[in-house]
């Protein structure tokens, strides 16, 4: 995914750029940078991020950098932002986005005459930078941003900083989100609405879809008015925020509450504790809880002294491992003990098998899986949500090939394992169930997830659990 903050300010900016950009590390952990402009002009530093926390890294940018204006990131892809220099004039660029449609849009600018990209090590094309490539097809930069929002197939979301202001530009469906807070003589522009409060910060607007704004510290201007279509992504509420944003107005640990509340109302089995796999689990079992009346427990813990954030490394050998060493038992909590444990979701199953194989060996009679979202289907195409090449990827998915003898499923079929009303749903979650060695699992009702957000359900995307775009 990934999470960016920007400030204009008639003041220095760098304290508050550095705090509200490091309140986006729970978003990625590859890449980190920040970039301001002020009486020197442009100054930008990027750090790898993968083995220290953000802070840590860019503690001597913090004390050397100055500026009025500056944007900040945290990436989970893709060194940025990056300073581009066109007809434009000089400016900086940050972006949260997926393109689906690069090779494409890399052809035509080349037929349009630009001769070049860098690749990074990966040997993929920079998103950064091909976003601003679009950008300078255009005359103008408000034409620019509104091309690329417009060109990619995937999400986009994008602060480009100049010497005039910062531009603010929203997916142009709402996929992911951005807010501006306002502060005397500064404004801000962030993805997470928690992050600039403890700066001092008030809420001042959410851009709509497509909408586009330029910031400056003397007021907000809106460029490109908001749509009306907005399919802005349900996992943020179930996985990626933190538990003190808000999207749309919906609180994230309400929304979790709620979906854990909605998942007990169903369910008819009598464990001894409800627990939540941390962190995201914890909230989700906390409603559950809150619902049943079947006491909360934490039968084991996260470790955060040296692993605080919830992404991992790229490597999902070592994602699996560093998943299995950041939770410690608290055994006395465990033995003997029933225990109905949520989960977010599951998405591969081996993170979550083998805890369950791990309550076992601690002495647990059962373990019941709950997950709070229904079962992943469809890899995303929106989103960086899972690192899967494949869909095939999924547990689902392998187990509906099992199922069905062949992995050449058409939508008809796949449709019908969406539906919980269906037998065949019934059959794929008991095959989950017995691979997983699972008591029993019973996934969270698309409908009841949505009722949990509360916002119109035409305006969230579903599309990783029933295919719809």
């Amino acid at each position: 995914m990934g999470g960016f903050f920007g400030v204009a300010a008639k003041e220095d900016c760098v304290f508050d750029l550095f705090f509200g950009t490091d309140y986006h590390s729970h978003l990625g952990t590859r890449r980190g940078g920040l970039a301001v402009y002020g009486e020197n002009g442009f100054d930008r530093s990027i750090h790898n991020i993968e083995n220290a926390p953000f802070r840590t890294k860019f503690d001597k940018d913090f004390h050397e950098m100055s500026g009025y204006y500056g944007i900040g990131c945290i990436s989970d892809y893709e060194p940025q932002p990056l300073i581009v220099r066109s007809h434009h004039g000089t400016y900086a660029i940050t972006t949260v986005s997926k393109i689906n449609n690069t090779d494409e849009i890399v052809n035509t600018i080349f037929q349009n005459g630009s001769s070049h990209f860098l690749e990074m090590s990966g040997g993929d094309i920079n998103p950064t930078e091909l976003i601003a490539a679009i950008i300078n097809q255009k005359e103008n930069l408000i034409d620019g941003i509104h091309y690329a929002l417009e060109l990619i197939e995937g999400s986009l979301t994008l602060m480009v900083m100049t010497p005039k202001g910062i531009y603010a530009a929203r997916d142009k469906y709402g996929r992911t989100p951005i807010v501006i807070g306002q502060k005397e003589d500064a404004y801000c522009i962030s993805f997470e609405d928690f992050a600039y409060r403890n700066l001092g910060y008030q809420d001042y607007k959410e851009l709509g879809p497509g909408e586009i704004d330029i910031v400056t510290a003397d007021g907000v201007k809106t460029l490109i008015a908001p749509g009306e279509n907005m399919k802005i992504c349900t996992f943020l509420w179930v996985y990626y925020g933190y538990p003190s944003s808000s999207y749309e107005g919906v609180s994230v640990e309400q929304m979790r509450y709620k979906c854990g509340a909605s998942l007990a109302r169903r369910d008819n089995v009598k464990p001894d504790i409800v627990a939540g796999v941390p962190d995201s689990g914890t909230a989700h079992a906390i409603g559950y809880s809150n619902a049943s009346g079947i006491p909360f427990s934490r039968p084991f813990i996260k470790y955060t002294p040296t692993w605080p954030r919830s992404f991992m490394p790229t490597v999902q050998s070592k994602r699996n491992l560093i998943a299995k060493m950041k939770l410690i038992a608290v055994h006395e909590l465990i033995k003997d003990k029933s225990l109905l444990l949520i989960d977010d979701s599951i998405v591969r199953g081996t993170q979550l098998r083998e805890t369950t194989e791990f309550l076992y060996k601690s002495g647990a009679k059962e373990v019941h899986i709950r997950p709070a979202c229904p079962p992943l289907l469809y890899g995303c195409k929106y989103l960086n949500f899972s690192r899967s090449t494949s869909e095939m990827d999924l547990i689902t998915r392998r187990v509906i090939a099992r199922l069905e003898g062949t992995e050449d499923i058409s939508e008809e079929v796949l449709q019908q394992y969406t539906d919980p009303e269906n037998p065949k749903y019934d059959e794929m979650v008991e095959e989950i169930r017995k691979e997983l060695n699972f008591t029993s699992l019973r996934y969270n009702r698309l409908d009841d997830m949505l009722n949990s957000v509360g916002i119109p359900a035409d305006k969230l995307c579903t599309y990783c659990w029933n295919g719809k775009e």
